[in-house]
């Protein structure tokens, strides 16, 4: 087994909740709290020595990061225009915020 919940009953070893950083020390049996904490049996060394693989990994993947970021911002522009055209040509000049009291505006028309 790979990963714990809180509330499990463990035995002797290190287990680390990645989602904040908390190492959890247990000597011979224990149980792990934390609410819904997931939990990660590892070793100290292991832990230290993962970082910079999971850095590295962080480092190659940043530009394929950037390039979806990009690609999903252009797509919700492009939707939002459209949605915007689609509203402009379905209304019919009525908006509910004006009172129109004075009446409707009337165009200056040179003669």
């Amino acid at each position: 087994m790979l990963t714990y919940k809180a509330g499990q009953t463990v035995g002797k070893g290190t287990y680390w909740d990645l989602a904040n950083g908390r190492r959890v020390d247990v000597l011979k049996e224990a149980v792990l709290s934390g609410g819904n904490a997931t939990y990660v049996r590892m070793s100290a060394g292991v832990m230290l020595l993962s970082g910079p693989f999971i850095g590295l990994l962080y480092a190659i993947l940043m530009p394929f990061i950037g390039i979806a970021s990009l690609a999903a911002l252009t797509v919700f522009s492009v939707l939002k225009g459209l949605y915007g055209l689609a509203a402009k040509s379905v209304s019919f000049g009525w908006r509910p915020i004006n009172s129109y009291l004075s009446g409707k505006k009337k165009r200056n028309v040179k003669k």
